[in-house]
């Protein structure tokens, strides 16, 4: 039996440009489902938006968005980083520098850490901070 915990990024109205953009960093395939598809809205306004999307990356990764309706409280700001971490330094620089493209904030350039490894820290366009640490990296 295989269990897996995956993020699942909350956003407003931009679910489906964020699954356009995490497949250009992350390759692979997303789909998705919209809340007048499922007959989850009355509301015209609401048919459109993302009530599931799911992106199948490159290395086994897997990220799911939606959008949130108006009736619920707006995802504005998280306390939840997601991590990326390996010794693939070519794909985790690639990663990185996908997702600090347009990014809001460079928390940390990705550099030499004090614990020997290549880490870096960035808050991507949509509001959602990565940390990205390659293990063993040159610096």
């Amino acid at each position: 039996m295989t269990i897996r915990m995956n993020p699942y990024i909350n956003l407003r109205d931009r679910a489906r440009e964020a699954l356009g953009f995490y497949q250009s960093v992350f390759g692979g395939e997303f789909s998705l489902s919209t809340f007048g598809e499922a007959g989850m809205t009355q509301d015209p306004a609401e048919a459109d938006k993302v009530m599931h999307g799911q992106l199948e990356g490159e290395n086994g990764l897997l990220l799911m968005v939606s959008d949130a309706p108006a009736g619920m409280e707006g995802p504005d700001v998280s306390n939840i980083s997601v991590s990326l971490s390996g010794d693939d330094e070519a794909a985790l620089t690639r990663y990185w520098n996908g997702l600090a493209d347009g990014a809001r904030t460079v928390i940390e350039p990705l550099t030499k850490a004090p614990w020997g490894d290549t880490f870096g820290m960035v808050t991507d366009r949509f509001g959602v901070t990565w940390l990205v640490n390659i293990s063993g990296a040159a610096g």
